[in-house]
This record gives C-alpha cells, structure tokens and sequence, in this order.
C-alpha cells in the first residue's frame, strides 16, 4: 500500500528537469581533476564543506546535502539531510539512492505526518524512506534482468544524517562512518564520536548476528584472504541493492558465475533494514564528519575530528580527504604530486573513492531549530544543484524506476 501511494505521489511532483549549474560555479563546486569540492555553503544551522575524490573508473561514490523542508509541504518540518552512499558492483544503486532517498522521506514524512497530524521527523519515516528506495531499486533489476542481469549484484552502502527540530537522526546500512565532533569545555578538548553501527562482516559482533539469522549455514561467513566475506562474496551485511543476495530468483543464470551460490537459499542473506540512532543536539556538539569507508581506511575518528577543528572550516572536507590521499601515498612509498597523476581505475589499486562531508553546527541556530525557515539547499557531490523548488507538479505520471 505505501509503495503504491509513493508511485502516486511520484506522479503528480517529480524533480525539475532545469536543477542544472555552470560547472566552473561556484555554488555547484569546483573540479580539479579526479577531485571536486565545494569548500564552503549553508546550510539551516550552519556551514558545511564536501569533497569528493574518484578513484574508480565509474564513479561509484555519490552523496548529496539538502536543507530546507522535510515534507512535500511548505510548511515543513524544516531540517537538514545529508547522505553518503558508497557503491559496489557499478554506480547504478548509489546514483538510484541519490535521486530517489530523499524524494522518498518527504513523500514519507508527508503520508506519515498527515496521518497523525504531526509536522515532525520520526524513525519511522527514515525505515519508511528507506524501504521505499530498496522497493524502487528491486523494481529497476526486475525490469532490466532480461537485458542487463548484473545489476542484481551492484548495491550501495548508505549512511544518512537527518537534523530536524534540534534531533539528530543517524541512520546506516553497510560501512560508511558518522563522526561527532563534540567539545569538552573543562579542557578544551574536541572529542570524535563515532554515531554509526557499521555492518561489516571483519567485526565479530556482525559475524554473531550473522550466524544468530542463519543458524543452519555454516557458510554464512568465510575467510577468504584474510578477509570476512558474507558468503565468501561481500564484507558488508547489509546495504540498499545486491538482489542477488536477497532473492534467491536473481541468483541464478544469466548472473556471473561467480556471484551465484551453489546451494539455493530459502531467506535474505543481506538486509536493507538500517541501523538507527536518535539524539537530542547539545550546545557543545560542534560538528559532524560523514564519509565513506575510504577516508576511514587512512584516518581514525580523532586524526579526523582534529583536522577539522584545527584548520579553518572552509575547506573542511577538501582538507580530509587530502591527507587520507598523502596517507595512501606514503603507504606505497610515493610522493602524494606523484598519486595525482595516476588516473582513474589505476587509481583505485592506491586508495578507493572517497566522499566526505562536514556539517557545522551553530548552537544559537539549533536552539531556535523549531521556528526556522532558511532558504532551501540541494547539492550533490560532483557539483549537480537543484533550486529551492525541487518538486514540481508534472504532466504525465512517471515510474518509481525511472533515472
């Protein structure tokens, strides 16, 4: 039923087809190279910095920061949203979250607010959006399994920050990581806090979960090269796409070889249900770091928190991802003019794609959260823009599936 009313809804507002931005803007970014980033913009309750950082051939990293109105409605909630979704197999399912996650929480929260008269963001509304985008995306395999059967092994990560009414909402499937940076005024310190469960199956407490859903499967997790694989195929457990993991009918001919399983399974082996956490903002919460797992790989929570805090907050994001850059240089033993050069596909033998973004948070304007109404924002990594009105009555219907 809710499927069905998000189709609708999706036929009568669909993104306007002019959300384009000169390339060389400055609102949409700039581009040098493999890197983009947008050193400084604002959001409902302060700043934020983005960059990202192709490695891959195809771009499989996308993410996106909006601001503005949380429903279909004018009237709000108002809040700030912001997501990283790291894809794997191709970029089809992180470019399909991008234009569609969000969509879905407004229709959501929408449908969910009209029906219990409240103007506010809720747990479920995230599960709701969530589950939304998984259907949506399963319905693009179906259609496309005739013609391009490996899409049902391309997924995403997707890590998700909602700030609504002075809440934070916090919400993750696979190993993208969310950092708070919080001060402790008795020292003057700045403290990371990792917000995020990651679902990866090198943690043992994933592996138990693991075993505790399929206690029947030994085989549930292997060491493959000194590496937890679920299956012996993926590291993550769970993730927005990867339906071949999901519904045994995807898992079978015309699908590589080698992403099918010998014996068939009879339950989801991976989950789209998202890991979420709730907390109220504080005066000292300073900031907060999304990124994927390509940044973590190269800089623990505090190396991050501290290069944030102690540089000039334009160009935040730009910073970070640079010295996980001159890291993964050093590691090969090169000089980071050196890493530059490599191009991409070569490239990601050195490090992976890697998005960031940081989100300042102004403690006056998260005190007045309730009655603000700043201008909107949309901006996605790679520089595409959208304008304040994003939704817009449409002529013809459209499909869920539709890119």
């Amino acid at each position: 039923m809710l499927s069905r009313l998000i189709n609708f809804l999706k036929a009568c507002w669909r993104p306007s087809s002019d959300h384009s931005v000169h390339a060389g803007s400055d609102a949409a970014g700039r581009q040098d190279g493999l890197f983009w980033y947008k050193d400084s913009g604002q959001h409902l309750i302060g700043e934020f910095s983005m960059a990202v950082v192709q490695a891959n051939n195809l771009l499989e990293d996308q993410s996106q920061i909006e601001s503005g109105s949380l429903s279909l409605l004018d009237s709000g909630p108002y809040g700030t949203f912001a997501g990283i979704y790291d894809g794997h197999g191709g970029p089809e399912t992180s470019r399909y979250i991008n234009d569609h996650l969000f969509q879905n929480l407004k229709i959501c929260n929408f449908l969910v607010g009209f029906a219990a008269e409240q103007n506010s963001m809720s747990v479920d509304v995230i599960r709701k959006a969530f589950q939304a985008t998984e259907d949506g995306f399963c319905s693009v395999v179906a259609k496309q399994w005739p013609m391009k059967p490996q899409m049902a092994a391309v997924g995403s990560c997707c890590l998700v920050v909602v700030i609504c009414n002075g809440i934070l909402y916090v919400a993750n499937l696979g190993d993208s990581r969310a950092v708070l940076g919080r001060l402790v005024r008795a020292t003057g310190e700045v403290l990371a806090i990792q917000l995020s469960a990651e679902h990866n199956a090198c943690f043992e407490s994933v592996r138990q979960e693991l075993h505790s859903m399929h206690p029947d499967d030994p085989q549930i997790v292997v060491l493959k090269h000194n590496v937890w694989r679920v299956k012996g195929l993926i590291q993550i457990s769970r993730s927005i796409g990867d339906i071949y993991l999901k519904k045994p009918e995807y898992n079978r001919e015309p699908l590589y070889a080698k992403f099918r399983l010998r014996e068939p399974f009879k339950r989801p082996i991976l989950s789209s249900d998202p890991s979420i956490t709730v907390q109220e903002l504080e005066p000292n919460d300073q900031f907060l770091i999304l990124a994927s797992d390509g940044l973590w790989e190269h800089l623990t929570n505090q190396e991050a928190v501290d290069i944030v805090q102690n540089s000039p907050r334009s160009g935040s994001a730009r910073r970070l991802v640079k010295t996980a850059l001159q890291e993964a240089a050093k590691k090969r033993e090169m000089r980071y003019s050196d890493l530059k050069k490599i191009d991409r596909g070569v490239r990601r033998h050195f490090h992976d794609d890697i998005s960031v973004i940081v989100v300042f948070l102004d403690s006056n304007l998260v005190s007045r959260a309730n009655s603000l109404r700043g201008p909107s924002l949309s901006l996605r990594g790679g520089g595409m823009n959208f304008p304040a009105k994003s939704l817009a009555p449409c002529a013809s219907p459209i499909e869920l599936g539709t890119t």
